[in-house]
């Protein structure tokens, strides 16, 4: 069929149809590695969401032709299929090689290129050859917070903490590669992904957590799901800067710490709890031994307190070794800490012996899945974790965190503290119009055990909360944002108070 102009009409259609028009709402830089990386965020028509597109600098079509010929020549010259995937040390020396042999055959085919140019070539190669590929770079990109690989036909998506979810423009080559990607993180840690285990949920040296599910289990392809860990640490300062939290809430926290009251911070998935925890152990006093437990290492405490972090281990392929929160809880009780920080209460025993190490002097603060205080209760007081109602008073403090799917926004939603009859009482209530924390309820526990345990008067706590404000805002106003620099002031705090508050009342800097 033609048109009166005599044109095929479907050519005619397509000829209408309207171009696709990208509009650039965000661009960045970053290296990865050696490899300098180009970052446009494009607002691009017919499509739902901004698309991330990541631009390698300085590879030619023609440059990137020999990579790959080199790729394929070093997968000649070293396999590793005939590596145990779960012989950690067997694989590391095949990698070398591996290395070994990039560096000469970088050097036979661009004999002419400078130190530079050869530690970039060296950089993607290694990528390319042993590493993840292109989602080596979307690893080195600080701004995102997850990768995900939905199956190998889809676009790769990230979750920026600017813009949220992102579409790339990187897709999987087919479903093997996905797979081949999850074996070398399987291999890494030592485990394997396979048919009979479909499954892999591992940590990344750096404290990335990857989780990973081939067919059949995943139904529309293999899946990827890294969540990165923080490589620039939150802080008191930073939390006080992006308004997650107030001033005064901060300082009400801080006190209740100093005196060994324990807490539990609680809110919904990705709401910031273990941030949180992370931000607020940086009021622990310096001559205190403090004992973190996680799945994933991310608490990072100063580098002056005395501190032992340890980490649960997920069972071998036959099903031994595993070590849980709960085992790790338990052997904690045995080594003399002041402090306990629980990175995930999940389950009873974990619930349980929580409780117990509360009962039996620690203090103990631990992050929980539960929206608000009343849930918190309710989550922890009924099936499947049964903590008895009798129990809940020696939790001092519930901190609540809240985020906001809408804006991507992280706040301190409830601050609660836990009356005798177990109920919470909610101290200060988050105010969405005017976005800041405002008082709720007066104080009928907590400032009740600080004046029995303390001997202090309320004319004492007030001066206290106002002291412990005017020592944040100052942290605010020198711009001191780091894990070590805030530790360093908080230590200045309990080892010469008075020293510091000069510092403060001048707004100096604190000199080595």
């Amino acid at each position: 069929m033609k048109t009166a102009a005599g044109k095929p009409a479907k050519k005619q259609a397509r000829a209408q149809a309207p171009e696709k028009k990208a509009v650039v709402i965000d661009r960045y830089e970053f290296k990865s590695g050696d490899i300098p990386i180009t970052i446009t965020v494009q607002r691009v028509t017919g499509e739902f969401v901004p698309i991330y597109n990541v631009e390698i600098s300085n590879i030619s079509r023609t440059t990137e032709y020999i990579l790959e010929k080199i790729r394929q020549e070093l997968i000649k010259r070293v396999s590793l299929g005939l590596v145990d995937l779960a012989d950690i040390k067997k694989a590391t020396v095949v990698e070398d090689k591996f290395k070994e042999y990039i560096v000469l055959l970088i050097d036979k085919y661009f004999p002419d290129a400078n130190d530079s140019t050869k530690g970039f070539l060296k950089t993607y190669l290694i990528a390319k050859a042993l590493g993840l590929g292109s989602i080596e770079i979307l690893m080195n990109d600080a701004l995102l917070e997850e990768i995900v690989v939905n199956q190998a036909d889809q676009p790769i998506w990230v979750y920026q903490k600017k813009h949220g979810w992102l579409k790339t423009n990187i897709t999987m080559r087919d479903e093997d590669q996905t797979k081949h990607y999850a074996a070398i993180i399987g291999r890494k840690v030592g485990r394997q992904i396979t048919v009979l285990e479909p499954l892999l949920d591992a940590h990344l040296n750096e404290g990335d957590r990857v989780n990973a599910t081939i067919s059949p289990i995943s139904t529309a392809g293999n899946t990827i799901t890294i969540r990165k860990f923080s490589r620039d640490p939150w802080t008191i300062t930073k939390f006080i800067r992006s308004k997650t939290i107030s001033v005064e809430a901060a300082a009400l926290i801080w006190l209740a710490m100093q005196y060994e009251m324990s807490a539990i911070i609680a809110g919904g998935t990705a709401s910031g709890k273990t941030s949180a925890l992370n931000v607020l152990a940086n009021f622990f006093p310096p001559n205190q031994r403090i004992i973190s437990i996680e799945d994933t290492r991310e608490i990072r405490l100063p580098s002056f307190l005395h501190w032992v972090p340890m980490n649960t281990r997920l069972p071998n392929a036959e099903g031994k070794g595993e070590v849980s929160m709960g085992d790790l809880l338990v052997n904690s009780l045995r080594m003399r800490p002041d402090r306990i920080l629980v990175g995930e209460v999940r389950r009873q025993r974990e619930a349980e012996t929580l409780f117990e190490a509360i009962h039996t002097g620690h203090s103990v603060y631990a992050t929980f899945h539960a929206n608000n205080a009343a849930e918190t209760v309710e989550r922890l007081t009924n099936p499947p974790i049964n903590v008895p109602k009798i129990m809940l008073p020696a939790i001092s403090l519930i901190i609540v965190q809240f985020r906001n799917r809408r804006t991507g926004t992280r706040r301190t939603f409830q601050i609660a503290e836990i009356l005798p009859g177990s109920e919470p009482n909610v101290l200060m209530q988050y105010d969405n119009k005017l976005d800041r924390l405002v008082k709720k309820n007066k104080s009928r526990q907590l400032y009740a055990n600080l004046k029995l345990y303390t001997g202090m008067t309320d004319h004492d706590i007030q001066e206290d909360l106002h002291e412990k404000m005017a020592i944040l805002d100052y942290l605010e106003k020198l711009d001191i944002t780091s894990v070590d620099g805030v530790g360093r002031v908080i230590a200045e705090y309990y080892t010469n108070k008075e020293l510091l508050l000069q510092h403060v009342k001048s707004g100096k800097q604190l000199t080595n």
